[in-house]
């Protein structure tokens, strides 16, 4: 069944298709290319993938984007509407964290780089689950407590978040770079201040307007 262009997309959106006369073409695209749920290989392409980019926003709606790696399959698949990855503590912020308990929408980019050029929009509303708390949020999806078992880090977690499934769509290929990869040891010791704790920008010792 098609979607009905007037009960998708933002009112921005429709604004834009107007101003730049696009309105048929997105017709075609959330037609044909989107879904508000994760198809087969959809769910395929998401478990091969090793990063991922997130965007959340607070509640006022200043934005946030970040970066989420991990083995394949870190993003675990409940089910066709529901996803969910760990977060760890990186350096204490918890930006994202904190803008999804004032906000739950949340944008996942997935690009692989490195061999299908292909890449994938996954927008929803996110939830922050405690780690204690995991197992009682995972009662609705059978086959999934070994998620803890199998996590190598899993002391480094600090929670889980819960995605469930609004938009799903495909990310044109045309200028995603294919990437080598290569050995960490043949860039940590050209690069020594990009390893982790460093300072790569020169900031440390920079003003800061709000001290």
């Amino acid at each position: 069944m098609s979607l009905d262009i007037n009960k998708i997309g933002s009112d921005g959106e429709k604004k834009m298709q107007e101003l730049f006369e696009t309105r048929e073409d997105a017709l075609k695209f959330y037609n044909n290319q989107m879904l508000d749920y994760l198809a087969p290989l959809m769910q395929e392409f998401i478990l091969s993938q090793e990063m991922m980019f997130i965007s959340t926003a607070d509640s006022k709606g200043e934005c946030d984007s970040s970066f989420r790696a991990g083995e394949k399959g870190f993003v675990t698949i409940l089910d066709k509407n529901y996803l969910l990855f760990p977060e760890y503590r990186g350096n204490g912020v918890m930006a994202s964290m904190g803008n999804i308990s004032e906000n739950g929408h949340i944008g996942l980019l997935f690009l692989d780089f490195f061999e299908t050029k292909v890449g994938l929009h996954v927008n929803g509303r996110a939830k922050v689950i405690a780690k204690e708390h995991l197992e009682e949020a995972l009662i609705p999806f059978l086959g999934t407590y070994d998620i803890l078992k199998n996590e190598k880090d899993r002391f480094k977690i600090v929670s889980y978040i819960l995605v469930e499934v609004e938009e799903a769509y495909i990310h044109c290929s045309i200028h995603i770079p294919i990437l080598k990869r290569v050995d960490e040891k043949d860039y940590l010791g050209k690069f020594p201040k990009y390893s982790k704790g460093g300072d790569a920008f020169s900031v440390v010792d920079r003003k800061r307007n709000w001290l």
